[in-house]
């Protein structure tokens, strides 16, 4: 099988020690291709040049909502950045209210900033939401994500969310969660979201799946998840491998594998 790993963090400090090896037992384990997402600013230099360091190494570059920085002139920093060829997407970004606390309206404002560069430059943008569903909901259509496109990464939201993004053009991906036993809402969801509109990840170093949970989480264990959901969907799981990997390219404008 050939595979996608849509969402991880290889550039944070877990796999310091060890990176090298965490990319070859990907690659034995199947996994062509992965996207390395940015989680705040300083990160942004580090995932481009993991990119340009192989091939089928993507990069994305974003502001986390939990990142609580003031960062003035981002929306001309995020520009610059995206202006790459490695950089195919926007994120991470999104709205997460459950760590955060008061008046949450500049975590409202710098999603719609991402939004709109993304509609600006073109590329997809990668959504977190969390305990936020109404508002990402609204932001996202009224921000336009029609016009550039996007996933919800790590889905965790309702079949009500699931059934709205979908509507609004965009991709669900699921990781390790949709293996975990107390996770059925979301394995009803999973056996549902259209195939031309699903994606796998890991969103390594976190949410290991069964039968790895607990564990370090890496790009090689996004086998797992589409084992799971292939049964789950009772579908050939290379062939379902395929198809992920085929949404992973068409949503982020990726020339096809040689």
């Amino acid at each position: 099988m050939q595979l996608a790993d849509s969402h991880c963090h290889l550039d944070f400090e877990d796999f310091d020690g060890d990176r090298e090896m965490v990319l070859q037992r990907a690659r034995a384990a199947g996994v062509r291709s992965l996207l390395v997402a940015a989680v705040r600013e300083p990160h942004w230099q580090r995932v481009r040049a993991l990119a340009e360091s192989d091939p089928e190494i993507w990069a994305a570059a974003g502001v986390h909502p939990n990142e609580e920085l003031e960062q003035p002139m981002l929306a001309e920093a995020l520009t610059r950045a995206l202006d790459h060829p490695k950089v195919v997407a926007v994120g991470e970004t999104g709205l997460d209210y459950y760590r955060a606390e008061g008046d949450l309206r500049w975590q409202q404002e710098r999603f719609a900033l991402h939004l709109a560069v993304a509609r600006r430059v073109g590329k997809p943008v990668i959504v977190h939401t969390r305990e936020a569903a109404a508002d990402t909901l609204s932001l996202l259509g009224s921000e336009g994500v029609r016009e550039c496109g996007g996933v919800i990464h790590c889905f965790t939201e309702s079949a009500d969310f699931a059934k709205k993004v979908l509507d609004l053009g965009m991709y669900i991906s699921f990781s390790g969660i949709v293996t975990f036993k107390n996770a059925r809402s979301l394995q009803e969801i999973a056996s549902w979201v259209p195939a031309e509109r699903l994606l796998i990840e890991t969103d390594a170093p976190y949410l290991a799946p069964v039968p790895l949970r607990g564990q370090r989480n890496e790009p090689a264990h996004v086998q797992h998840v589409l084992a799971f959901l292939a049964q789950l969907r009772k579908v050939d799981p290379e062939e379902l491998g395929a198809i992920t990997s085929a949404n992973f390219r068409r949503l982020f404008a990726l020339p096809e594998w040689p």
